[in-house]
């Protein structure tokens, strides 16, 4: 952690640039991060003493928990999957969407019944905490990476586990959802140390987001 500034990580795509348009609602600019060419990691706001940089979004947990950034912007979705050692601090309201178990109509019945089912998913951490402690459901979990949706078409799984936004990718393979996990969103973490010893900038920090989430709408 650097003493003389703060180090705000964000996860890359939609989100950072999300984020960035918030920052300049209240007078934080990093002209740096405007240019595509640039080759840089990390940009800096002389004038606010702050700097930033991009990160994965599965990433972003972990430069905060070991202090490499001192605050973080990244979904909900990655927090809960991660479980790292950090503070959720203040829920940006943007990128909203669900964690759903989605998968063909007849496969409803399956989610009440006694029998061992199978989960695709991108989340396993999320997926067994919702079967196992919320459900109280035996299930078994398939861990994958890429298109989730075909893992039904295909009967590698009876379900899915995955984030819906508008659930038009469902639809068109005959899938829908068929329970709601939790909601999702952008969320603001801080390091634990970092919010001791700069508690002050910090919490100035989230006291400006918030005002500006209250007067623009538009976020959320």
């Amino acid at each position: 952690m650097n003493n003389e500034y703060l180090t705000i990580a964000l996860g890359k795509g939609r989100l950072a640039k999300s984020t960035m348009k918030l920052f300049e609602k209240i007078g934080i600019t990093c002209q740096e991060m405007e240019d595509k060419k640039s080759r840089k990691l990390i940009f800096v706001d002389e004038e606010h003493k702050l700097r930033f940089f991009l990160a994965k979004g599965p990433d972003v947990p972990t430069y905060v928990e070991y202090g490499a950034a001192d605050i973080g912007v990244v979904g909900r979705d990655t927090i809960l999957e991660e479980n790292r050692n950090i503070f959720e601090v203040l829920d940006l309201g943007f990128g909203k969407c669900k964690m759903c178990i989605c998968g063909p109509k007849e496969a409803k019945e399956l989610l009440n019944s006694k029998e061992l089912i199978h989960v695709a998913t991108k989340y396993p951490r999320i997926c067994k905490d919702y079967f196992y402690n919320k459900k109280h459901q035996t299930v078994e979990i398939i861990k994958l990476n890429g298109s989730i949706e075909l893992a039904p078409i295909v009967e590698l799984s009876d379900v899915i586990c995955d984030i819906v936004e508008t659930g038009s990718t469902l639809r068109e393979n005959g899938l829908t959802v068929l329970e709601e996990v939790c909601d999702l969103s952008a969320r603001v973490v801080v390091n634990q140390v970092s919010m001791r010893m700069e508690n002050e900038r910090i919490t100035k920090l989230i006291y400006d987001l918030k005002d500006a989430l209250n007067e623009n709408p538009e976020f959320n």
